[in-house]
């Protein structure tokens, strides 16, 4: 099963914007994605309760991963692309 780890770059944590586009992105993979912070049993990333509930703040590390299937190395790296910005700081 691939996975990849990456700290969270949003100020305040996986709160509820940065959680809320993570989610997004992970339910347009169409993969069945997991997230998990070290020392807790990962949780389906397409839910946005359960990502938060998480109590994931900023700095900390969390583990993506999803089944071996065509796309889903690029699909995990996007994601991790997600949770490395914070999209707070993000100026349009």
């Amino acid at each position: 099963m691939p996975q990849r780890t990456v700290a969270v770059a949003a100020l305040l944590g996986l709160h509820a914007r940065p959680a809320t586009l993570f989610v997004q992105a992970a339910k347009e993979t169409g993969l069945p994605v997991t997230i998990a912070r070290e020392g807790q049993e990962p949780v389906a990333a397409t839910s946005v309760l359960a990502v938060m509930a998480l109590g994931v703040e900023h700095g900390q590390q969390v583990t993506i991963a999803c089944p071996d299937t065509d796309g889903a190395e690029a699909a995990l790296d996007g994601l991790c692309g997600v949770l490395a910005t914070d999209p707070d700081a993000v100026s349009g």
